[in-house]
């Protein structure tokens, strides 16, 4: 019954501004700021790259990612809930959890869009995925450094490793067994 009656109240406002839920979400999208010195992954060579099959490290780092950034939207939820009494505490609290399942969230979609450009797939294919008018909005040196990690690529000789690559090589290692099949990361 509660959902008749919100969908009912989305219509007639939408009968009111012309603007639906979807629509208004997809303008969010468009005035997202790009990522700072956003970048686009280079075509990886034919060899390393296979597309007929996703990767089981990019399988393990949904998993990861989403179960990480699920944490934190739990956390700004409990602190809705347990803070209600105190204002200061509520939005420091409810703010600091919401910023890390966004982080993670951004991190994540470069990762993956960062994957698909040195797949080689198309930039307007890419954009209509993305739900963006840049192909490279969320494509960080972050991102780059997951996915290298992820793939198993090494460090250059004479540099350190990066964070975020150290990171995508420990997902792909609990993530996937070498044979391919998939387990449970067990990290927490």
């Amino acid at each position: 019954m509660a959902s008749h009656a919100r969908k009912n109240a989305a219509r007639r406002q939408e009968s009111l501004t012309g603007v639906n839920r979807r629509a208004a979400l997809q303008d969010i999208r468009n005035t997202l700021p790009p990522t700072p010195q956003a970048r686009t992954a280079a075509r990886v060579p034919r060899s390393e790259a296979s597309a007929t099959v996703v990767p089981g490290e990019l399988i393990a780092l949904v998993q990861d990612f989403v179960r990480w950034g699920q944490r934190h939207l739990d956390d700004a939820v409990r602190a809705a809930h347990q803070h209600i009494e105190r204002p200061g505490d509520w939005h420091r609290l409810v703010l600091y959890a919401l910023t890390d399942a966004l982080a993670y969230n951004f991190l994540l979609i470069g990762t993956l869009a960062a994957y698909l450009q040195e797949q080689g797939l198309d930039a307007d294919l890419l954009r209509r995925h993305l739900q963006s008018p840049d192909p490279d909005r969320y494509v960080s040196q972050e991102a780059l450094d997951l996915l290298a990690g992820l793939m198993g690529r090494p460090v250059p000789e004479g540099q350190r490793e990066p964070t975020w690559q150290f990171v995508g090589r420990q997902i792909a290692e609990c993530g996937v067994q070498r044979d391919g099949e998939e387990r449970r990361l067990t990290r927490e």
